[in-house]
């Protein structure tokens, strides 16, 4: 079992990674009178910059919300123009921009639904940054929390099946080694853009004990001056997880939590 992050203070210290859902991009068009595709190419360049403000504070772990399992749902034309928008951003050169930053790329979701094209392009994205060993940007695209949970399932599943594990190896550690981001730890806290107050099926497992930081700021709108508002607010939370009231913020928690907080 992954080790929990120690408690947090009010000195400021800042999340180890932080998940990001990006929402806002149609609305802010619409505010501002322009194209539903217009708000996308203004939405990349939003994560464009917040990879930078992880970057700049040194933030290990950066999971963009890039594109759900319930996009598809979308309309045809919003959807290939985000297909568009999406192999045109992998093939920037904000690309190797990143890559002579340290910065290492990954992507996870299931990406069958992509053209092989873009899933050739994400795979060169990957194997270019892979040696990197500064802040980790992961996209999270075609992704679903409960599809993440059902996959992770299905895959011990098969191993109990063919005799490689038994039922009763089953536990959380063991769906823990399945899960998306399985190897990374957990995100610390989750910022959502746009004025919604939920999590949008993301990263369900993942998100246990994360804190959670709704603005409504639309996302084309979302800068470092607001990233670093995100991070002020952070860095004033207390982390229990699970815990009863602590008397002082430094003292070390157990590896794993025991239920609501008091």
């Amino acid at each position: 079992m992954q080790k929990q992050p120690s408690s947090q203070s009010e000195t400021g210290e800042l999340p180890q990674h932080v998940a990001v859902i990006m929402d806002g991009n149609n609305r802010w068009a619409r505010v501002n009178g322009l194209s539903g595709s217009a708000g996308h190419q203004a939405g990349a360049e939003a994560a464009r910059q917040v990879v930078y403000s992880c970057v700049k504070r040194q933030i290990p772990y950066l999971t963009l919300f890039a594109f759900s399992s319930e996009n598809w749902l979308r309309p045809n034309k919003e959807v290939k123009g985000l297909m568009a928008l999406f192999l045109a951003v992998l093939k920037r050169k904000e690309i190797k921009q990143m890559h002579n930053n340290n910065v290492r790329l990954q992507f996870i979701g299931n990406r069958a639904g992509f053209s092989s094209k873009l899933q050739n392009n994400m795979r060169d994205v990957q194997q270019l940054t892979s040696a990197n060993t500064g802040t980790v940007v992961t996209v999270a695209a075609d992704y679903g929390g409960q599809w993440d949970i059902a996959n992770a399932a299905r895959r011990i599943a098969e191993l109990v099946a063919q005799g490689e594990l038994r039922a009763s190896d089953v536990d959380v550690d063991m769906m823990q080694k399945y899960i998306c981001l399985g190897q990374d730890p957990m995100p610390d806290l989750c910022i959502r853009t746009g004025g919604e107050s939920r999590i949008s099926n993301f990263l369900l497992w993942q998100f246990a004990y994360t804190e959670l930081y709704f603005t409504d700021c639309y996302w084309p709108d979302f800068d470092d001056t607001h990233f670093e508002a995100a991070m002020i607010d952070y860095g004033k939370r207390q982390r229990r997880y699970g815990q009863a009231d602590c008397p002082s913020h430094s003292d070390e928690l157990p590896v794993n939590g025991s239920g609501p907080s008091a």
